[in-house]
């Protein structure tokens, strides 16, 4: 996927807080990124030593429910520990009800929260939970 496709795809995702094309292609340039996509989304983590963060996992509307954030995950996480890592960490809004239990499923556990880490327009932010596991 192209930086502008991340960037539309992630939109239509996160219309709150799009991350833009020029964002997509920084990352791209680190080799610490790792970047998983299918046809309905993508997952974009870093991986640095023996730990790997998962920095944003979009699947587009129309295509949710349907296992596509599963499969990125699960992908994902096994490409993470062929480049050696042994834990795996992110962030989620605690309003985002279907990537919590996306994340619960996989065996995430909330470690910690920040408060107000999300800012929304037009509304109040949001808190985001820490959730890490383990990468066998």
């Amino acid at each position: 996927m192209t930086p502008d496709a991340l960037a539309a795809l992630h939109a239509a995702a996160f219309p709150h807080d799009p991350w833009s094309a020029q964002d997509f292609a920084a990352f791209l340039q680190d080799p610490t990124t790792l970047l998983v996509t299918c046809a309905q989304g993508f997952a974009v983590l870093r991986v640095v030593l023996d730990e790997a963060e998962v920095l944003t996992l979009a699947v587009a509307p129309a295509a949710r429910g349907k296992g596509h954030g599963t499969a990125l995950l699960s992908a994902a996480q096994a490409q993470a520990a062929e480049r050696g890592a042994t834990r795996i960490f992110l962030e989620v809004a605690t309003d985002n009800v279907a990537a919590r239990a996306l994340y619960a499923r996989a065996g995430f556990v909330q470690t910690g929260q920040r408060r107000g880490y999300y800012t929304r327009t037009g509304t109040l932010p949001a808190d985001a939970l820490l959730l890490e596991r383990g990468l066998a």
